[in-house]
């Protein structure tokens, strides 16, 4: 008698593994499928739940009326709340994907360069990764590409399990990545890089890929070379980082020298004068102005004190390169390590070459202020500014004195960019050779009038001469530029040549600055303006042979000998 009352008591515990046998297979059968053995759970643990209901006497008041009752009945309505609100964050999690990037720099965020290429991606691109072992890092990386368009997509392939697009890649190592693009015929293919553990997948290099295999035109970037421009072969310290940076977003490099050549070569996209240390001469000045008179595209970077030969040519755009320097008193200079003589950037135009800057930072060592003038038909933007607490100080010979308490003059302008259509060029130049027969004629008549003044016929043997070189010399304008329409000539005048050299070009916005300019210059169809991706910073440190025994000592005796004193004193005062 006594085992037939115990047994009921017993029984009413089957609630228990029920629940959880009900559970698992709810879980089972959701995340998975409704098998068999979701199913199986599922009956068995509702035949134990029903089997411990009844043999329990929870149906009676007396059983909700105990406090461990209503105690245990709000621990478990609790913890199903918090489970239902978990389900839901969940479900709104999946449901609204986004992320709150709070790394510093937004690194786990795609940069406005790449979101942009990404987004205008018109055919279906695949990244194949030969990687037997996917690593976590790469994944989220291609991830964030793919939430920005349902075209890009990506897998890891064994080159093992699948020799034959192995071997139809050209695959020759574990580890490399591939970009394909578009279907059938039209599909491209090309090596993205080799990922290693040292080296996993970089944003930097997905994204100039994209730009290269969508880019059906190439444009072409020549550095002028001869006057002690900066190097771009990496034989020293100059514009190599640059060349690499355009060779990797596909354009074709190379240095010209127009002393030896003449003229600007015909397929220039862009020419980049770097720093010129001697005066061009005057047969360059003229083949120049002809290139960008017959709607080329010229970058030129120019130092305090140095006299190029384009200062009429810029004159002409409306610019006029003050020989002094910035100096820089708000201290912003020590952000980067530098003096007062570097110009700090936070202000920027309104233009494509600037747009996505912000208030980011560019730095300017030794940088040169521009006077930028009205002229007619030439389309001006400022592109930098220096920030308030700055001025312009004229140079001296040996060495240079910076007064820290002149009153500020800033903002100044240290960046320009310009645009004028070649049909308002023509019509100058005509203007132009109208005057200086008009002049020429007035002075000849001068000349028999008043053949006594000498000094006078110099003065305009010397204006024929200037006109010759920015006039008469540069009056046949390339026949093309006729035929394809509203074609216009651009420059891109900044006063100061270091920013973009080697070691400084991808510190802050100085490189970012330096490829859009060039982007825009290029005249594109497509071009990508924005900042570039950026890559994570290798923060570590060495540590010599005593530091390591230091922290070593630090964490394994001194920190926990501290901890065992304090407890022990504070056991003493206490008994």
């Amino acid at each position: 008698m006594v085992q037939m009352k115990k047994l009921p008591q017993t029984l009413k515990y089957l609630i228990w593994p029920g629940l959880m046998l009900v559970t698992a297979g709810i879980v089972v059968g959701l995340l998975n499928s409704w098998t068999v053995l979701a199913v199986a759970f599922l009956v068995i643990g509702l035949l134990l739940l029903t089997a411990g209901v009844a043999a329990g006497d929870y149906a009676s008041g007396r059983f909700w009326g105990r406090r461990a009752t209503q105690a245990g009945t709000n621990a478990v309505v609790s913890v199903l709340s918090v489970l239902m609100i978990l389900a839901l964050i969940n479900f709104l999690g999946a449901r609204y994907d986004s992320r709150i990037d709070l790394t510093e720099g937004q690194l786990l965020t795609l940069s406005p360069a790449s979101q942009e290429v990404v987004e205008n991606l018109a055919v279906p691109t695949e990244v194949l990764i030969f990687s037997p072992a996917p690593n976590p890092q790469d994944q989220q990386l291609l991830e964030s590409y793919r939430r920005f368009n349902s075209d890009f997509t990506y897998r890891y392939v064994d080159p093992f399990a699948d020799p034959q697009l192995s071997q139809q890649l050209g695959v020759q190592s574990v580890g490399e990545v591939f970009l394909r693009s578009g279907e059938g015929e039209e599909q491209r293919t090309s090596l993205v890089q080799q990922i290693t553990p040292e080296s996993p997948l970089t944003e930097r290099q997905i994204t100039n890929k994209l730009v290269q295999i969508g880019q059906e035109n190439v444009a072409t970037a020549y550095f002028l070379q001869g006057h002690g421009e900066y190097a771009i072969d990496g034989s020293q310290a100059g514009y190599f980082e640059a060349r690499s940076e355009l060779q990797a977003q596909n354009y074709t490099v190379a240095p010209v020298d127009l002393a030896n050549t003449g003229t600007i070569p015909p397929d220039a996209d862009v020419v980049i004068i770097a720093g010129p240390k001697t005066k061009l001469f005057d047969n360059e000045v003229i083949a120049i102005q002809e290139y960008l008179e017959g709607g080329g595209s010229l970058m030129v970077l120019v130092d305090p004190q140095i006299e190029t030969g384009l200062e009429v040519l810029m004159s002409q755009w409306g610019v006029v390169p003050e020989d002094k320097l910035v100096i820089d008193t708000s201290g912003g200079g020590q952000i980067v390590g530098l003096g007062p003589a570097t110009a700090l950037v936070q202000d920027y135009g309104d233009h494509p070459i600037t747009a996505a800057f912000g208030n980011d930072r560019s730095f300017f060592p030794a940088a040169r202020p521009l006077q930028i003038r009205e002229v007619p038909d030439v389309e001006a933007t400022t592109l930098l500014f220096t920030n308030q607490n700055s001025h312009a100080q004229a140079l001296a010979d040996g060495e240079q004195e910076i007064d820290p308490n002149r009153p500020p003059e800033g903002p100044l302008a240290i960046g320009v960019a310009l645009s004028q259509s070649v049909e308002a060029i023509e019509e100058k130049q005509a203007n132009t050779q109208a005057d200086a027969a008009e002049s020429a004629d007035q002075a000849a008549a001068e000349e028999e009038a008043t053949a006594e003044l000498p000094s006078v016929e110099e003065a305009i043997e010397d204006s024929l001469t200037e006109e010759e070189l920015l006039g008469d010399a540069v009056g046949n304008t390339d026949e093309s530029a006729d035929e394809s329409g509203e074609i216009e000539g651009r420059m891109v005048i900044i006063g100061n040549s270091r920013f973009a050299t080697d070691g400084l070009f991808n510190q802050q916005l100085n490189g970012d600055l330096f490829l859009n300019s060039v982007s825009w210059l290029s005249k594109l169809d497509d071009p990508v303006l924005s900042i570039r991706p950026k890559e994570v910073t290798n923060r570590r440190f060495e540590m010599t042979v005593g530091q390591q025994i230091f922290l070593t000592l630090l964490a394994l005796v001194i920190f926990p000998l501290g901890g065992l004193i304090g407890a022990g004193t504070l056991w003493l005062v206490r008994r």
